[in-house]
């Protein structure tokens, strides 16, 4: 092993990855031989990792639920108690930090720490669907000084009041732990407080652009609230318990947010605290449930819903210098049968994936002459106007660059022969966009 170590001296060589399922007994054995605690079952969601350097193991890392009460952590975070209890999932504590005995390089807990800290929030979401905004640890402070926490950018909040969780109660054990936590996004503290949790990219195949909810306007004037208040609500009045302007306003958040089905919106909803409740309109304790939402959604004017959210999210959208996506699609599915499946087409902002327009194509027309109807109302000037083949007309990039004061940026195919022919007698890959003017 000596000879392994001086093949390792460098600290950079070192990986960290979770613990495959054929490592976990020995990551176990590992763990109960060497660390003074020994190997006790993790609470709650948890992952187990491994430091690696050179095919041999150099430390071992567990990580599970937090503390669920832990006074100097609530008073930093400056959360109240019932907003805790729906926040606390995205808090990590690392309940296990063990360097195996044959392995003493300079630095290597901090960079082993550093490492894992790096990976952590997005491992944590792809195996439980949520990611980790601020991580945890407890050091006891008659066996260590937190070295290699505060080396790896951790901050010291203080200590504890030395009593452990035990079944349903407390039980105090006469040693108290100092308390350490790390920040895993910006802002993260904050983010734990807000009204709306920031928008998270779930690891998906797709991944959908989302906006951050506590940015936009909900009260007063020009808000949410306001504008919902005009829809015509579609349900009779005996037995409403929910508002529609409640609904709507939960439904368009959530799906602000990233949420793209009725369970999503729902499950988006349960995190809301009573106060914001209060702000959408509400007057009950709970959230709307799945079917409620599903029901109201289904039977509302989506048409008018559709161009109102359009108008109240414009002013907050800033075009200039932007990109703007104008493409069109068929709505499979959304039709009956023996009917044609409805077209659209949309203005999109390429960075946000905002829809800020969208028109019906109708049967006997196309989407050429519908784009100039589209981006009529919308100030795109400094904006760059983006669409595929079938709008390189001559009729559309006048209208955009003239009247609109925006740029374009076509794709052309072989729908225009002469054009392509054109731009290929150029030879434009000899001017590429980086190069200096000649």
């Amino acid at each position: 092993m000596a000879e392994a170590v001086h093949d390792c001296a460098a600290v950079t060589s070192v990986i960290v990855r979770p613990v495959r399922c054929e490592e976990r007994l020995r990551w176990r054995q590992l763990m109960n031989a060497h660390h003074y605690l020994g190997f006790r079952p993790i609470v709650g969601q948890s992952l187990w990792y491994v430091a690696i350097c050179e095919e041999q193991w150099v430390a071992l890392l567990g990580w599970g639920a937090a503390a669920l009460k832990c006074a100097p952590r609530d008073a930093w975070i400056g959360w109240k108690p019932a907003l805790k209890f729906r926040r606390l999932h995205l808090l990590a504590n690392n309940v296990r930090f063990l360097v195996l005995p044959e392995w003493h390089l300079p630095n290597l807990a901090s960079h082993v720490l550093a490492l894992n800290l790096r990976r952590l929030s997005e491992d944590w979401e792809r195996y439980y669907g949520h990611p980790i905004l601020l991580a945890e640890t407890f050091v006891d402070a008659s066996r260590f000084r937190g070295t290699c926490y505060r080396a790896a950018g951790w901050q010291w909040l203080g200590s504890t009041q030395g009593f452990a969780k035990r079944g349903a109660g407390y039980v105090a054990h006469g040693q108290p732990k100092q308390v350490w936590v790390r920040p895993l996004r910006p802002r993260a503290r904050e983010s734990l407080t807000m009204a709306f949790l920031p928008p998270s990219h779930f690891l998906r195949k797709e991944t959908f652009p989302m906006l951050d909810i506590n940015r936009l306007p909900l009260d007063g004037e020009g808000g949410l609230i306001e504008m919902l208040r005009t829809l015509v609500d579609p349900r009779k009045r005996r037995g409403v318990r929910h508002p529609l302007v409640t609904v709507t306003a939960i439904s368009v958040c959530a799906a602000l947010a990233g949420a793209r089905s009725f369970k999503a919106i729902a499950e988006w909803a349960k995190d809301l605290s009573r106060d914001t409740l209060r702000r959408l309109g509400s007057q009950r304790w709970l959230p709307p449930s799945e079917p409620t939402i599903r029901r109201v959604l289904q039977k509302l004017d989506a048409d008018r819903l559709d161009v109102e959210i359009g108008r109240w999210l414009l002013p907050h959208c800033r075009l200039a210098g932007q990109g703007l996506s104008v493409d069109g699609k068929t709505l499979r599915g959304a039709h009956d049968a023996g009917k044609i499946a409805p077209h659209l087409l949309s203005a999109v902002l390429h960075q946000e994936g905002v829809v800020i327009a969208q028109r019906a194509v109708g049967e006997k027309t196309n989407e050429i002459p519908e784009l100039p109807h589209l981006l009529a109302p919308l100030p795109i000037a400094g904006a760059v106007v983006t669409a595929d083949a079938l709008h390189a007309q001559k009729e559309t990039a006048p209208y955009i660059v003239e009247e609109k004061k925006a740029d374009y940026l076509f794709t052309v195919k072989d729908n225009q022969p002469t054009l392509k022919q054109d731009i290929a007698d150029l030879h434009l890959e000899a001017f590429p966009p980086s190069a200096r003017n000649l």
